[in-house]
């Protein structure tokens, strides 16, 4: 036991020197109203303002959080989200990233990363990111890899949270894809 005490006095400030980030602790709970943005965005490179209210409208939001436009991590996301955006349409879901990048670089990312299919929104003040509890706990300038699935009616369906990028796409498609009838009614 005292061997297992000294590894983690001696792991733990590496993990936080190397920059790897311990998930949030939280999530907004199923059920929960999601809170209502607007935030500037990109969609192929092209800026417009993006509303979750307005996309609600349309049908059911994916909505996933990111740490960082370009990193490997968050590139393999995206393209893993744009290569499954017709079976969310299919299933009548719109996906939209945020994270805490500039307009500027999420406008680049929009076309190369999410080659065109998809917008991101930035949350530089991370006013959303707090929000949805998406802030990591040891790099809080940076947004946590956490996803959510928003029903038409505003309330939380569905979260999944990992700071591996490779489950997010299949985790929100078959939540998508669960959600009743009765989930998507205002």
């Amino acid at each position: 036991m005292l061997l297992i005490a000294r590894g983690l006095r001696v792991v733990a400030p590496m993990m936080l020197a190397f920059g790897i980030a311990l998930p949030a602790a939280a999530a907004l709970d199923i059920g929960a109203p999601a809170p209502k943005f607007s935030a500037p965005a990109a969609l192929d490179g092209k800026p417009f303002t993006y509303s979750l209210g307005d996309a609600l409208q349309k049908g059911p939001v994916v909505l996933y959080f990111f740490p960082a436009a370009f990193s490997t991590g968050c590139s393999m996301e995206a393209h893993a989200f744009a290569e499954a955006i017709e079976d969310f349409k299919a299933a009548g879901a719109t996906v939209i990233g945020v994270s805490t990048d500039d307009p500027e670089t999420l406008g680049k990312f929009s076309s190369q990363s999410c080659q065109g299919k998809f917008p991101v929104a930035s949350d530089e003040t991370r006013a959303i990111s707090k929000s949805f509890d998406a802030l990591m706990q040891t790099r809080p300038d940076y947004a946590n890899r956490i996803s959510y699935v928003i029903s038409p009616n505003g309330a939380i369906a569905f979260y999944y949270q990992s700071l591996n990028p490779a489950k997010h796409v299949e985790k929100m498609l078959a939540a998508v894809k669960e959600l009743s009838p009765a989930d998507g009614k205002k």
